[in-house]
């Protein structure tokens, strides 16, 4: 059976958020458990952010962050390698050698990319007014970051499930040239969460500004909590718990009891959405109050992170050069 390879990364363009912790934490934490042997790279995507991000301090903050994000999850977990993804200079090699292999129409198709032309073409603006080179092949880099390290599980949300396959095709376009094949890469994707929506209603999304951050402080979460969209039923009748955003959000970390004792509060008309909310508050405060105990000290002990980040960008440096090399060779450089 072929060795087992994860690989997973967070952008660092806000504060960790809900969306991030459902879609590559916890289902890089689940397979990291139940994969104690297998290679695990999990990295801090920081120069897929300079897309966005220009600012020299902005970056530096979410940079560490995000790292303190990572390491407050994988406590004592075997086998798991931290790496800002800046520190690998293979990764841009391979990428600029992906970029050859890589037919334009298939980045023209990207959901990012279109959402991005529509909504200038709706405003009436030039297609591609303010949409930098960066964003367009966003992707290519993405395959990259996978591809080098013949990762062949990668756990995304449902939203990056295109990338995964845009990461697929090249790879198959570059085993043409190869004697040895790069594996194909699957997505790992939480059927039970393929769409986390945020405070709207709407994906959860820092582009949306709807987005719940795990770490938040009490004050500031029941805030944000506060914000959730609801409908004007009056307290005294049932609450309609398929279609609210309170309950919705409540469900991605309940278990099936709770969920269920909420429900039947629902119904019963007993209870407001400030009585849900307080619920959905509580939830969240007692689900994260460990790894925010953690995040805190690793913050306000950067040294720390940095020993833990040096230790894993050396491990996957020396795979990211022995990988490269191959391909090169091949492609007779």
């Amino acid at each position: 059976m072929a060795e087992k390879i994860f690989l997973t990364g967070i952008k660092p363009t806000g504060e960790p958020h809900l969306g991030n912790f459902l879609g590559a934490i916890k289902p890089a934490l689940d397979l990291a458990k139940n994969n104690p042997n297998s290679k695990k790279y999990f990295f801090i995507a920081d120069q897929h952010a300079l897309t966005s991000i220009k600012n020299q301090h902005t970056m530096h903050s979410y940079r560490y962050n995000i790292a303190a994000t990572w390491l407050s999850f994988f406590e004592n977990i075997d086998n798991c390698y931290f790496y800002f993804q800046s520190q690998i200079p293979e990764i841009f090699e391979l990428y600029w050698i992906l970029s050859c292999f890589c037919p334009k129409g298939l980045l023209n198709r990207a959901h990012a990319y279109r959402a991005l032309v529509a909504n200038n073409l709706s405003n009436n603006h030039d297609e591609d007014r303010q949409i930098n080179q960066g964003v367009f092949s966003y992707p290519v880099l993405m395959a990259a970051d996978i591809l080098l390290f013949q990762s062949t599980h990668v756990p995304v949300g449902i939203d990056q499930k295109q990338h995964i396959e845009i990461a697929i095709e090249l790879a198959r376009h570059l085993n043409h040239s190869l004697s040895e094949n790069i594996p194909l890469p699957q997505p790992v994707i939480n059927e039970n969460t393929e769409l986390i929506i945020g405070l709207d209603g709407q994906k959860m999304s820092k582009n949306y500004n709807n987005t719940l951050p795990i770490f938040l402080s009490g004050k500031e979460l029941k805030k944000k909590i506060g914000k959730i969209q609801t409908d004007s039923t009056e307290l005294g009748q049932p609450l309609d718990w398929e279609n609210c955003n309170v309950f919705k959000i409540y469900g991605y970390l309940a278990t099936d009891q709770q969920r269920l004792v909420l429900k039947e509060k629902y119904i019963s008309g007993k209870i407001g959405y400030g009585h849900a909310k307080n619920e959905l508050f509580q939830l969240y405060e007692d689900f994260f109050s460990e790894y925010k105990d953690r995040f805190d000290f690793f913050l306000n002990h950067p040294k720390t992170i940095d020993k833990y980040i040096s230790n894993g960008y050396r491990k996957a440096s020396e795979v990211a050069h022995k990988n490269l090399a191959k391909i090169k060779t091949e492609l007779g450089f």
